[in-house]
């Protein structure tokens, strides 16, 4: 992934020095485990220990002439060990050292993750309780329905990045599954037991069965986890953006003193943020589907699915991570805007309480179609008039003569609209 959505500790993770640092680690925790089975001298397995090591560059340079990266890395790591090199890669295929060490890349991105899903919840939790009486417009079709407040939406952000958090958790232990089993996957030339002390080590689970290389259907799943992840990601930027409309204008990305908009117009205030979110998440959700196109291997394993692999894995890990803390950054600095919140629910005029006089009448016993044609020739009136939906009620005698003027008004109120906003709270968490 670029620098620009790119940070520096999961990056980490991905570049090629810690990527060998983890195959050189399975190595020699291999040659340890055989040892401690009397595989191998216990002293040649410390020296594999005390002089293993590698060089970035030379392994490169190794690779040029080999078109192998595993065998120029091993060439490489034998040149520091010694003769007792010759115990390095013992009974192992390139795969049990690729996809081990894939394991342990996406685990330690998955934690990452969790982090930072951790910490949008802590500031999206914040934003709700602060929030959690604001009155303001709920929309249908984009089109005014009846009334929230800012704090509840606020909440379902909470209550959505807490299944996020589910899916990322269920997605490392799916791919926290290491396989050290040769060629076809029958350790046709290594003790099970090995795979069994080394995958503990690493913090991962030996796979059940495996062919050359772990199933990929366990790596769709994780990519499927993410891609659904970012399109939550891209459903509150939509949001936040819909919202920031000059014409709604009921929150803001926070716009810095010396930000600029715009190269020809100074005046624009643009959710750049947003926009940048609902965009990398299309990228997240296009590698899904190339994870998904990696699951179909010939017979015990074919290569189609490494060139993918180095792509799409570094780059959804890293930008979800990106992502994620922009989320958390955006949240953090909204502009929220009350009174604009109550100037659009005034819109409207009232049409907003339709339901709850809609109910009232057939509690009191008209059909139902005729409530709802009664109310509907109020509400009509309303869209087409400067009038208020209230005024234009007492108009309709099917109506004032089931409900007084008086209980009408009452009807009209936004309090039963916020009822039970204390139990919503309490179901998600906060």
């Amino acid at each position: 992934m670029i620098p620009r959505y790119s940070r520096p500790r999961i990056r980490e993770i991905w570049d090629d020095s810690c990527k060998y640092s983890i195959w050189l680690e399975i190595e020699i925790l291999v040659c340890e485990a055989m040892a401690q089975l009397g595989l191998l001298p216990a002293e040649d397995a410390q020296a594999i220990r005390e002089r293993g090591n590698f060089s970035v560059p030379e392994i490169l340079e190794i690779e040029k002439r080999t078109n192998h990266d595993v065998i120029a890395f091993l060439e490489n790591v034998a040149s520091y060990i010694g003769p007792e090199a010759r115990w390095i890669h013992q009974g192992l295929t390139s795969s049990d050292v690729l996809d081990t060490a894939l394991a342990v890349q996406l685990v330690r991105s998955c934690d990452i993750l969790l982090e930072d899903v951790a910490q949008l919840k802590e500031v999206v939790g914040r934003k709700a309780r602060q929030y959690k009486k604001t009155p303001m417009m709920g929309r249908s079709h984009g089109i005014h329905a009846e009334p929230i407040t800012f704090g509840l939406k606020m909440a379902l952000m909470y209550d959505e990045f807490g299944r996020a958090e589910q899916r990322l958790q269920a997605a490392r232990e799916e791919v926290a599954v290491g396989k050290l089993s040769g060629a076809v996957g029958t350790h046709a030339h290594l003790d099970p037991r090995v795979e069994a002390i080394v995958c503990d080590k690493l913090g991962l689970k030996a796979d059940s069965l495996s062919t050359q290389v772990i199933q990929r259907d366990r790596h769709a799943q994780f990519s499927a986890n993410l891609a659904v992840i970012a399109s939550s990601v891209d459903r509150w930027a939509t949001e936040f953006r819909h919202l920031q409309r000059t014409e709604v204008l009921e929150l803001e990305e926070y716009f810095s003193p010396e930000q600029k908009g715009s190269s020809a117009m100074p005046h624009k205030r643009n959710p750049i943020t947003s926009e940048r979110l609902s965009g990398l998440a299309r990228i997240i959700r296009g590698n899904s589907v190339a994870a998904f196109e990696s699951v179909a291997l010939w017979h015990e394993r074919d290569i189609s699915h490494s060139s993918v692999e180095r792509v799409i894995f570094p780059d959804s890990c890293i930008l979800m991570d990106y992502m994620l803390a922009t989320l958390t950054e955006l949240v953090a600095g909204l502009e929220v805007y009350p009174e604009n919140m109550l100037k659009n629910l005034g819109l409207t005029k009232g049409l907003f309480f339709s339901q709850s006089i809609l109910l009232e009448l057939t509690r009191r016993g008209l059909e139902r179609k005729t409530a709802y044609e009664a109310v509907q020739s109020a509400a009509m009136a309303t869209w087409q008039s400067q009038s208020d939906f209230l005024t234009e009620l007492r108009k309709v005698p099917e109506i004032t003569s089931v409900i007084s003027p008086a209980e009408l008004e009452k009807l009209c109120s936004m309090e039963q609209h916020f009822r039970y906003i204390d139990q919503a709270f309490r179901n998600v968490g906060l």
